[in-house]
């Protein structure tokens, strides 16, 4: 009798076409157990940040709908690091899950409750917590060990995560990159994990697969800050994103030794700097950290601002400093205004503006186009090369990056000697199956399309409601009030006419007195017979003849909105 093959199945449900959304389900079924059933771990539950046709959006959060009704066969979610991509949507969806264990490093952990604290408050007592203190620690889920091993991202507490299974062990790092010449430290290497339980999976974050440059130090990055901020002639403003705390950790350590004041200022900047105080990451002097309606107390070169806004986010610091509406910053000619942050795709022409607006403030802007002071989260080609080299996996899967990127990665894989059917490059919902002997795709797919998030509401904009968005964006709105004889089923008096992005009514006095006699000419004609009149044909009937009429004179289409008031 053939033995019952056991599968590790490899589940994306974001992350894998797009950057952002990161969040994969790996379930194990154990055939040769009457009673174990399926164990499912979670790594990831993040969030993706609208795109420009997602008018109104606020972000998008990944699709749950396959792990309904398996709630009680999850073991745990794993937090691989603090960034939104990949803690974002954890408030929205651990209630959802039945609040399943969540295990994570400290720094991050912290940021999950206090995220989960700023949606629901009192929400984070309920969660169920395991902080992975020691990067050696080894947790059991079922049929899943746990491990960690050490990462480079841009922010504290990152870590890689090995699951080990029967089947095969999947070795994930998460977002990383290799920090060359780390401050303080060796640069890590990854040759460990070439020794792990064979098959093994390397699934890696490609985002750098198409990047070719020579990665940035972090000591040639710090060495050029320390540089601008000690011979700054003023005050020295540093726009940064709030979860780079290990460089607000170094600024803060070397003002403290030079004997300058830091203020901090942005919400999450403020949020992030106090958890890394209150776990010990963050050590200085006494006074170090002034409020930011201080900063006028001391001479200008005395002061540091460390900000949010270098993505010109509307309400973000930044800019509402350069705007004039910041209550306790005005730029000074002798300012020293430094982005260290890299542009956010999608981002650019909101940065230019605010550069440019800059630029006519300050004599001293500084960004990455001119001087090195930002380092990426993100690795290159040559990184990737060599943690291909050192991992030497026999399955490769790309991913956390957009489809371009993982079928570029997919190469270097292949040309690093790893064959062609041993490389899967995954959709978002694909359905990877591996055991001793094999890795395939399954035909089927989860489902895993944009559940939208807009204010309050979660889920309830679909296509059809971001279509009309994008058509009232584009094209405007006409709405169209008749009053019609309840008795003849003739209109009244002359329609009235709302544009709203369309046309100024004001000046189109022509065409709305055709549109006028068309409506009264289409309600007259429809409602014209003895039998009982039908208002939704009559609305569907201005809504096209109008429409038709509206796009020979302009080539728009507003959306039409007819309302008929019987009387």
């Amino acid at each position: 009798m053939q033995k019952t093959q056991n599968n590790l199945r490899i589940i994306p449900l974001g992350g894998c076409e797009e950057v952002g959304r990161n969040m994969t389900v790996f379930e194990y079924d154990d055939k040769s157990s009457a009673t174990r059933g399926k164990d499912i771990v979670i790594l990831d539950m993040g969030i993706q940040f609208p795109e420009q046709d997602m008018p109104g959006i606020n972000y998008v959060i990944p699709n749950t709908k396959y792990l309904r009704g398996k709630e009680k066969n999850i073991r745990a979610v794993i937090f691989s690091h603090g960034h939104m991509d990949h803690i974002g949507a954890a408030p929205l969806l651990l209630d959802r899950l039945g609040n399943p264990l969540i295990i994570g490093r400290p720094f991050t952990i912290e940021l999950i409750k206090f995220r989960q604290e700023d949606y629901s408050s009192g929400s984070s007592k309920k969660l169920k917590i395991t902080y992975v203190k020691n990067i050696k620690d080894e947790i059991k889920l079922g049929a899943f060990t746990v491990k960690f091993f050490r990462v480079d991202h841009a922010i504290m507490d990152a870590v890689g995560v090995i699951l080990q299974t029967p089947s095969a062990t999947v070795i994930h790092p998460g977002d990383w990159m290799i920090e060359h010449k780390p401050i303080g430290r060796k640069e890590l290497e990854y040759n460990q994990l070439s020794n792990l339980p064979k098959p093994t999976v390397l699934m890696l974050e490609s985002i750098g697969s198409t990047n070719t440059k020579k990665p940035i130090t972090e000591k040639e990055m710090f060495d050029n800050l320390e540089r601008l901020i000690k011979n700054a002639p003023g005050r020295t403003i540093i726009a940064t994103f709030s979860s780079q705390v290990q460089r607000v950790k170094q600024i803060l350590e070397f003002a403290s030794k030079v004997d300058k004041k830091v203020a901090l200022d942005g919400f999450s900047m403020k949020m992030s700097v106090e958890i890394a105080k209150k776990l010990g990451y963050i050590k200085m002097g006494k006074g170090t950290i002034i409020p930011i309606n201080k900063i006028n107390d001391y001479p200008d070169r005395k002061i540091i601002v460390l900000c949010t806004g270098a993505q010109g986010e509307e309400n973000a610091v930044l800019p509402r400093i350069v705007n004039g509406e910041h209550k306790f910053i005005k730029i000074k000619k002798n300012d020293t205004i430094i982005f260290s942050s890299s542009v956010v795709p999608g981002n650019e022409r909101t940065v230019q503006r605010l550069k440019d607006n800059l630029y006519r403030l300050s004599d001293n802007v500084i960004h990455s186009d001119i001087m090195d002071v930002h380092t990426s989260g993100h690795s290159n080609i040559k990184d990737i090369q060599d943690i291909i080299r050192q991992i030497k996996p026999t399955y490769f899967i790309p991913v956390y990056a957009n489809h371009f990127m993982l079928k570029e990665a997919a190469k270097i894989a292949y040309e690093m000697g790893i064959a062609k059917d041993k490389i899967i490059v995954p959709d978002n919902g694909s359905v990877i199956e591996v055991n001793k002997q094999s890795i395939k795709v399954d035909q089927k797919k989860v489902p895993t399309n944009y559940i939208f998030v807009d204010g309050s509401g979660i889920g309830d904009v679909g296509e059809i409601v971001l279509n009309d968005r994008k058509k009232l964006a584009e094209n405007g709105m006409f709405v169209i009030v008749a009053v019609v004889d309840k008795k003849t089923g003739q209109v009244k008096g002359s329609p009235d006419i709302i544009s709203r992005g369309f046309i100024y009514l004001r000046e189109s006095k022509d065409l709305l007195s055709q549109t006028r006699r068309k409506v009264v000419g289409i309600v007259n004609k429809t409602t014209g017979s003895d039998q009982a009149v039908n208002w939704v044909h009559v609305k569907d009937e201005i809504r096209n003849k109008i429409g038709q009429f509206l796009f020979s004179k302009t080539e728009r289409r507003p959306i039409i909105l007819p309302v008929i008031i019987e009387v």
